[in-house]
């Protein structure tokens, strides 16, 4: 029975069509992925779905009684309460059952009648039965897990951070354990332990989930199927985000095959028409021309539509010295009272490619900002190495002046850069025409970290700084990131939770937590490997006892957590090293189809243009010799000769392209 029947949804603002006759039903189990390049309308279908927008065709139908949670981008306002009250409105109808239950005990007190004693029973077994004992431990598990230390549980909402907000927000709907829910980013302001904390917790969700996010981590493990939103439909996809890959390579191949063959039956379909309609067979060729023209109009087939991709290139403005950073007897932070950080000694190498990782508020960003020159340090030094040039991206995009446009912005990164330069490049950031002209202020963010990229691939840097790159870029962006910083030829040193952009490019990875840093050879697997050797897996231990509490099913005993570790921690990296196999696997073979079809469409326009060039010297060769010019005659036959032979080659590759591609 489905809880949610979607019917020919359309969505408009203003001219632009958004959505376009969307179906799609949601199950109790079902657990969906939503996917798609950052404005294809995922958001807009979330905020349909949940209520909050109508449709501007079609109806949303949804179950009786059905209870939705909605993490959105942008949130409501909050109530004037503090972290731990917010937690507990949530639970008010359970709270009231406690209170009732607590003035029946004292009415026992003085009053044994039977009447008296079975509304106590009753309501005893349903307060037991909804978790009544163990909300406490519940509310413990999901601000701890989201990163809320019992310290903080009684700062009012409006001290928090917009980050916190969210978090908090989001603690509010993981105890109201709705029949769905639907979570929109809900990694953006988590670190990379309650983001694991919140996939275990997930994955023991018993309710149905709709997804967007653009961390590929996350969807493969809390997404069991995946719907695609681009160009205004909806399609759905078996398995998570890796398996979707796959499928969708395949799909786009057998729909170009389709298309092609279409294509080959219109075009002799047409030659034949051209060639007999005067001719002893008119009667035939009408007959073609209307079945022909009827076709089109009611069965022919769109060519497959592909989204645009931002094209980046980053060339190093030649070599570094062998030593890029040093830092000795580091202190960083704000106050010398309450420092942040404190290291003997670091060292970044030319051709590092150094993630920092840690806990939010840990200090990644001020370590980074401080060996940057940024930020003095409370003690010690960091000293630059000879011929570094460092280009620097910042998570808060401090370094773009809000007040100019986003042509001037990109100007102002070199002396000397032309308007028609910057035009260039923000067109391959995908910002054109009129846009260029937009105040950096009303750029969203992802626009905003393509204007940054932008002004990178101006200055040239050997030395790359990156305070959480791939924030606000959808999928297709990241894996474009990705690409690029494992080509650079430069040293990379990044603050950043993308597992995959870890995975993919850090040659070593810097733990910043409790007051340290731990340098670690290897990349995220090395991590890993690192943090279970150490013991330090609190946010799988925390979501194990959320699975057992807030499930409703006893907490796991610390027997059990013993005899499973092993097995589970085996389990663990089983299903990382498969993941990233299947990743990159189905990235290659989506990369590899992208290349073919690219150059098939490329030596199509290559063998018209040649066509049309032996077209012009076959004219020219019949004029001149008309005009007896021997010589002319000649020289236009040898140029039609070589031509003609480029021909060849060209068709005899477009044929070999097309037998891959099928």
């Amino acid at each position: 029975m489905s809880i949610i029947i979607a019917e020919k949804i359309h969505h408009n603002y203003a001219l632009r069509h958004v959505l376009r006759d969307v179906s799609l039903t949601i199950s109790p189990n079902d657990r969906f992925g939503l996917i798609g390049p950052n404005g294809e309308g995922k958001t807009t279908l979330l905020r349909i779905i949940a209520g909050e927008l109508d449709p501007t065709e079609g109806a949303v139908h949804r179950r009786r009684g059905l209870r939705v949670g909605y993490l959105p981008q942008v949130l409501p306002e909050l109530k004037q309460t503090t972290i731990r009250g917010a937690m507990l409105d949530v639970l008010a109808p359970l709270l009231e059952m406690e209170k009732q239950l607590h003035e029946l005990a004292d009415r026992l007190a003085g009053d044994h009648s039977p009447d008296l004693l079975d509304r106590y029973g009753q309501l005893q077994a349903e307060f037991e039965a909804r978790g009544g004992h163990s909300y406490p431990n519940r509310i413990e598990q999901v601000l701890t897990g989201l990163g809320f230390p019992p310290a903080m549980w009684e700062r009012p909402l409006a001290e928090l951070s917009g980050g916190q907000r969210t978090r908090a927000y989001l603690g509010t709907l993981l105890l109201e354990e709705p029949d769905l829910l639907m979570l929109d980013e809900p990694t953006n302001h988590l670190d990379l332990e309650a983001v694991e904390w919140l996939e275990y917790w997930l994955r023991s969700f018993n309710g149905a989930l709709l997804v967007v996010s653009h961390d590929r981590y996350f969807l493969d493990r809390v997404t069991a199927d995946t719907l695609e939103v681009a160009f205004g439909d909806v399609e759905k996809y078996r398995g998570s985000y890796s398996a979707y890959l796959t499928q969708r390579a395949e799909r786009y191949k057998e729909r170009m095959r389709r298309w092609e063959a279409q294509q080959d039956y219109i075009r002799e379909t047409r030659d034949f028409i051209a060639k007999h309609l005067a001719g002893q067979r008119t009667k035939e060729a009408q007959g073609r021309r209307t079945r022909l023209e009827r076709f089109i109009r009611d069965e022919a087939i769109q060519r497959p539509a592909e989204h645009q991709s931002i094209s980046l290139t980053l060339n190093s403005s030649g070599r570094t010295g062998n030593m890029v950073f040093r830092a000795t007897e580091l202190t960083i932070g704000y106050s010398s009272d309450a420092p942040l950080v404190h290291s003997d000694k670091l060292e970044v190498l030319r051709g590092q490619r150094v993630a920092i990782v840690g806990p939010n508020g840990s200090g990644k960003t001020t370590l980074l900002r401080t060996m940057l020159g940024q930020l003095d340090p409370l003690g010690g030094g960091v000293k630059l190495g000879s011929g570094v040039k460092v280009g620097y991206l910042s998570q808060t995009h401090s370094e773009l002046d809000q007040a100019t446009s986003v042509i001037e912005a990109v100007q102002s990164a070199v002396s000397g850069c032309t308007e028609q330069q910057a035009r260039d490049l923000l067109a391959r950031m995908l910002i054109q025409g009129d846009d260029v002209f937009k105040k950096v202020t009303q750029l969203s963010g992802g626009q905003r970290s393509r204007v940054l990229l932008a002004r990178l691939m101006l200055q040239e840097p050997n030395v790359l700084a990156l305070d959480e790159p791939t924030n606000h870029l959808d999928i297709p962006s990241r894996e474009i990131i990705e690409e690029l910083l494992q080509s650079f030829e430069g040293t990379v040193i990044m603050v950043s939770h993308d597992r995959f952009l870890i995975d993919a490019v850090a040659s070593d990875v810097w733990v910043v937590d409790g007051g340290a840093v731990h340098e670690i050879a290897g990349g995220w697997e090395a991590y890993v490997a690192w943090r279970s050797s150490a013991g330090e897996e609190p946010m799988a231990d925390s979501a194990r006892a959320a699975h057992g509490i807030i499930a409703g099913g006893a907490p796991a005993s610390e027997d059990d957590d013993a005899n499973g570790a092993s097995a589970a921690k085996q389990q663990r990296q089983q299903e990382r090293q498969d993941r990233k196999s299947e990743y990159k696997a189905a990235r290659k073979q989506a990369n590899l189809v992208q290349r073919l079809q690219s150059r098939h469409e490329a030596l199509e326009a290559e063998i018209e243009q040649v066509e049309a060039e032996l077209e012009l010297l076959s004219r020219q060769i019949s004029q001149a010799g008309e005009d007896c010019d021997l010589n002319r005659v000649s020289e236009l036959g040898r140029q039609y000769e070589t031509a003609n032979a480029r021909l060849k080659k060209m068709w005899d590759e477009w044929a070999e392209l097309g037998e891959q591609l099928t």
